[in-house]
């Protein structure tokens, strides 16, 4: 072979690697953005609120993402969490099961240079750069607010109340009870009411939580005035059970998400108050720091919360109180349609409050 055809063959093999490489390059390019839900079954916002927001912010601002749901699964959330390591993320989005196996996925995270964002969950001795939530506090007290405004709407005089608490594990489960105990306990000492049982239900489980407010109901001798529950999926389990002894809509049940279910319970009066979260806005606010991280540009916060010693820079978002006198709310935010609630509730039940 001459020099010159061998420069060729030289050449044209070095092209067709150069072209292979990039277009390998291109093909192994991960995402940006991992984004990990915890789970399908404590609250039906994570697949249907959360994801498609989150999607469509990360798409609108030409961020590549990949979001994936544990699935309630503590090794699964690890798993995906490494996964999206290994892809190189930028920035991990993590709504944590229980803080300690986050925690671990957060230090792992830190040890590689990727930035972690707690999404609507604070993990506790964990390491997260930022916190996105609600003010978890002030939604116990408006549940709490709402359970009384009932009480004394219904004129009972010694109120019979049971907590139906979330995930022990779930430090969002330890602020609400915080907000709600401590307008519901001050209420009961001033009425000369009676906490009757107060019990928390291990990972959201809402057929757990039906078994045990089964057991409340029991211990209390049918005679309930109030379930203080700490979100709809629990406070529905509890009104199919109340349901059963012929007690929904004498006694009061609180709840909070604002999902199609609740809020027709509200209307029909299973359920006597509800928190509505615009989950909007915090999948906004998650994803615009997210999107921050990224693009090198400064993140916007409107506050701090503590872990420890630990200060996390945070974005905190305002809760709402919903009864019967305002679920249009969440329609006109368009955060519920009129249909899906209808849909549920029945059309005379959103007649007459108004839904349409």
């Amino acid at each position: 072979m001459t020099n010159r055809r061998l420069a060729a063959a030289i050449a044209a093999v070095s092209l067709a690697l150069t072209g292979f490489v990039a277009t390998t390059a291109v093909h192994a390019a991960g995402p940006q953005v991992g984004v990990i839900l915890p789970d399908s079954a404590s609250s039906p916002r994570w697949e249907t609120d959360d994801r498609p927001l989150l999607a469509a912010a990360f798409k609108a601002a030409g961020v590549t993402y990949d979001i994936q749901n544990a699935l309630g699964d503590k090794t699964k959330f690890a798993t995906i969490a490494q996964a999206m390591l290994t892809e190189g993320v930028k920035v991990l989005v993590l709504v944590n099961l229980d803080s300690p196996s986050a925690a671990a996925v957060e230090a792992s995270a830190k040890k590689q240079g990727v930035a972690t964002i707690d999404y609507d969950r604070l993990t506790l001795g964990g390491s997260a750069n930022y916190y996105v939530s609600f003010d978890n506090v002030g939604v116990g007290v408006l549940q709490g607010k709402g359970i009384v405004a009932c009480l004394k709407a219904h004129k009972v005089a010694k109120p019979r109340v049971v907590y139906l608490n979330g995930a022990p594990t779930d430090n969002n489960a330890t602020l609400f009870k915080q907000g709600y105990a401590s307008i519901v306990g001050p209420y009961l000492k001033a009425t000369g009411g009676t906490l009757v049982d107060d019990k928390s239900v291990a990972n959201w489980d809402n057929t757990l939580g039906g078994t045990i407010f089964e057991q409340q109901l029991t211990k209390a001798g049918g005679k309930l005035d109030a379930v203080v529950s700490a979100n709809e999926g629990l406070g529905l389990a509890a009104v199919a059970v109340l349901k059963k002894n012929n007690l929904n809509g004498k006694t009061c049940v609180s709840g909070q998400d604002a999902s199609a279910a609740g809020l027709a319970a509200i209307l029909t009066g299973d359920l006597s108050n509800t928190v509505y979260k615009p989950i909007s806005q915090e999948a906004n606010a998650a994803a615009a720091l997210a999107i921050s991280l990224v693009k090198g540009t400064a993140a916007k916060t409107n506050g701090t919360v503590k872990d420890g010693t630990r200060v996390v820079k945070s974005v905190l978002l305002i809760p709402t109180t919903i009864t019967k006198k305002n679920v249009e709310v969440t329609v006109k935010d368009k955060f519920r349609t009129a249909a899906e609630i209808c849909a549920i509730a029945g059309k005379a039940a959103c007649a007459a409050n108004g839904v349409m």
